[in-house]
């Protein structure tokens, strides 16, 4: 049997692949940007699947000719993504539209609409969530009602990994995990809910098939091996939503394991043994990558994004810093834990946990003419840190169990914001060998199956090492002790100056 595994993963800024051997051991990366993505009005964001495929076959030509391996040397092929993602196909698999993305916020409406018809305590109980702007859903609604002729062609519906698959293996698919995030799965059963599709009139013939992640659920076919380099009839499994993809790929398995990842997005995931809710919804109740687990999570919509913000707004300092992010990271660090005061509310896309409330804006509030771009650059870091905090505080009063704390994420690549993490959630850190996140585990849902696994249990034990653990510094995790509770403050009052 061929003994490499392919794991790619279909991300907002671009798509990254990942070819590792039966030791787990990652043999070479590659990594293909995205055009970016569009915003026509405030509030939106549309991404062009094409788009996506390109970046697919050159993150994988790029890789295969990096590892200088044979295409038939990779045994199975495992996919992850950002979620929420609504793409459109017609009757021949022709995308009809670009796609809303998962930070897309035009469905407030649409949210109304199915709270008012259906109620939300039902649709919590048919699918452990409430419904949010983000879900694609609602997506699907709004193009029902403000592109109606448009909505008459649509016969298919796939998330955004799940079209790069298509054009891969030509099988649509999709998997419990990243099926969760579309409001359309009954995720206690982790089956499409006929009660949800059936209430908000969505023909369930539209959906594709259900797998549970490591299952084999297509091949390479012809025309996709053709475009990506790879060998026709290698096996390809259903994979995972980033984050569920992410959780596996730093071994974030079992009950009381929980990562903070920030990329794009920031995130903070516990694993489960069974579904867990949160009457008020604020965290989202999913069904996991590993088969007969769950996990709660709470996700800050402009994490990294805050960053990134920045420096396209504002620059990084230098248009001779080799790495931007590290040099607004070393300007971060000449400014003192706590910012002397300076707080940032990072709701540039609005927020989702704990606030669930698409029209927040951010905000950068206590500033003094002493501040200067590292007090600013640091209070961003802080700001999503406490962001991600407040998906912790409501772990502990649901009693979900948070026994480690393993941080990913294109974040975790900063020292700083490791120990700023350590110091503001309080508790020690760890770092993994592999940095890979969601790409790593889309390759170990691969191995577990083409039979190289028996587990994915068995995969992390086997494959996922830790490197580094950060333990918080007292003074500094006491100062931020401060600050958090001040930031706290910041939500109410800036939704009074802004309603």
């Amino acid at each position: 049997m061929a003994g490499k595994l392919l794991g790619i993963d279909v991300g907002t800024g671009g798509t990254r692949a990942a070819v590792i051997d039966a030791s787990g051991r990652v043999l070479a990366t590659c990594t293909a940007e995205h055009a970016a993505f569009a915003s026509p009005q405030t509030g939106w964001a549309e991404q062009d699947p094409a788009d996506w495929w390109r970046a697919c076959c050159q993150a994988v030509r790029r890789v295969l000719a990096e590892s200088r391996m044979d295409a038939g040397e990779i045994g199975g092929i495992g996919f992850s993504g950002q979620m929420h993602g609504a793409v459109l196909l017609d009757d021949g698999g022709q995308v009809l539209r670009p796609a809303l993305i998962w930070c897309d916020q035009r469905t407030a409406g649409e949210v109304r609409e199915l709270n008012d018809s259906i109620g939300a305590e039902k649709i919590i109980s048919w699918t452990c969530n409430p419904a949010l702007t983000n879900f694609t859903l609602t997506k699907l609604l709004w193009v029902r009602r403000h592109e109606p002729r448009l909505y008459e062609r649509f016969r298919r519906l796939l998330l955004p990994k799940d079209y790069v698959r298509f054009r891969l293996t030509g099988d649509g698919a999709t998997d419990v995990a990243d099926a969760s995030g579309t409001l359309l799965l009954d995720v206690a059963a982790r089956r499409w809910s006929q009660a949800m599709a059936a209430a908000a009139e969505i023909d369930s013939r539209v959906l594709p098939p259900l797998y549970e992640s490591p299952q084999v659920c297509g091949a390479v076919s012809a025309a996709g091996a053709e475009a990506t380099g790879l060998r026709p009839g290698t096996r390809v499994v259903a994979g995972a939503g980033d984050q569920a993809a992410g959780a596996v790929g730093l071994g974030v398995v079992g009950a009381g394991a929980v990562h903070a990842t920030i990329g794009t997005s920031g995130v903070v995931f516990a694993a489960m043994d069974r579904p867990a809710l949160d009457p008020a919804g604020r965290v989202h109740t999913f069904c996991h990558a590993v088969p007969g687990r769950w996990h709660v999570m709470g996700v800050t919509q402009a994490a990294g994004l805050s960053l990134r913000w920045f420096r396209d707004i504002f620059g990084a300092g230098g248009a001779d810093a080799p790495d931007p992010y590290e040099r607004l990271c070393a300007e971060a660090a000449t400014a003192p834990p706590g910012c002397g005061g300076v707080l940032w509310a990072p709701y540039l896309m609005g927020e989702r946990t704990p606030h669930l409330d698409p029209q927040a804006r951010a905000a950068l509030v206590g500033l003094a003419a002493s501040h200067g771009r590292g007090h600013v650059i640091r209070a961003i870091l802080e700001g999503v840190a406490f962001s991600l905090r407040d998906t912790l505080t409501i772990f502990a009063a649901m009693n979900v169990p948070v026994t480690g704390i393993r941080l990913g994420g294109g974040g975790a690549r900063s020292p700083l914001w490791r120990q700023i993490q350590a110091d503001v959630y309080g508790k020690p850190v760890e770092m993994v060998e592999a940095e890979e996140g969601a790409t790593y585990g889309a390759a170990l849902l691969a191995g577990v199956g083409v039979g190289v696994w028996a587990t994915v249990e068995e995969a992390c034990r086997q494959a996922v090492r830790v490197r580094e653990c950060i333990a918080p510094d007292p003074q500094a995790a006491a100062v931020l002790e401060k600050q958090y509770r001040r930031y706290r403050m910041l939500y109410p009052a800036l939704r009074a100056v802004m309603s």
